[in-house]
């Protein structure tokens, strides 16, 4: 998968796993705990977080800081869960 905004820019490869069970075991138990399986860096925490809810994505954490990074967590629909983390400007 590409970005359309950025066609040449990084590409993120999804592999099958559905079959390996221990693949199947971990991400059900991170899950289970809340863990995000990935993260994915923006620019604002805040804004990606209303544009995805637009599109009708559900969110397992709203925006959440402790001082340092500014993460979200939502639900893929696959049974993952991914974060979305937004660095301190010049962390």
């Amino acid at each position: 998968m590409v970005s359309p905004e950025d066609p040449d820019g990084p590409e993120l490869l999804l592999e099958p796993n559905a079959d390996y069970p221990a693949m199947k075991a971990l991400r059900e138990v991170l899950a289970e705990d809340g863990i995000p399986i990935t993260s994915f860096a923006v620019d604002d925490v805040q804004a990606e977080y209303e544009r995805l809810q637009k599109l009708g994505v559900i969110f397992t954490q709203e925006p959440f800081s402790q001082g340092g990074p500014t993460t979200a967590v939502f639900d893929d629909t696959s049974g993952n869960l991914l974060q979305i983390v937004e660095l301190k400007k010049g962390a």
